[in-house]
């Protein structure tokens, strides 16, 4: 019998929460609990670029919403704002892009169905260079981890 690490191989984890797509590294996607009728949630995870070049994330997508957007949020003169990147986020070489609460961010809007704490949706996300890989986000109750901007991007 082959060892599960060795089955797993060609799947894209590298380990319990990580997925490995060529030099890219997707660390612990997870997105909170959504309240009953909210229409949308957003996701976070960490993208580690081992590579000599960068690549850009460009499209996201899931099972549980119509579709799915990359955000940025900042503060600029005090007064907080959220923007869309049409364009994607880019992924220096050799560096890694945290998207969490309060900073980057994935919107999945138009939610079909309310993620759970406990349990875990497929999500699928596009590099410019380095292609598809599908991912699981893992859901959290609605506090926890850390702050973010309102009950799951409710902006």
């Amino acid at each position: 019998m082959l060892p599960l690490s060795l089955l797993a191989g060609g799947t894209g984890m590298a380990s319990a929460h990580e997925f490995k797509l060529g030099d890219l590294e997707i660390g612990h996607p997870w997105s909170r609990e959504t309240p009953a009728g909210a229409k949308v949630a957003g996701g976070y995870l960490s993208i580690t670029n081992h590579g000599s070049e960068a690549d850009r994330l460009i499209a996201v997508s899931s099972t549980i919403s119509d579709k799915g957007e990359i955000h940025e949020m900042a503060v600029n003169d005090g007064v907080m704002t959220m923007r869309q990147l049409p364009d994607g986020l880019e992924i220096p070489a050799g560096e890694k892009v945290e998207l969490k609460p309060g900073s980057y961010h994935l919107m999945f809007m138009g939610l079909k169905s309310q993620p759970k704490k406990g349990e875990k949706f497929a999500g699928t996300l596009t590099f410019e260079k380095a292609g598809t890989i599908e991912v699981e986000f893992a859901v959290d109750a609605m506090g926890g981890k850390t702050e973010d901007h309102g009950s799951n991007g409710s902006h």
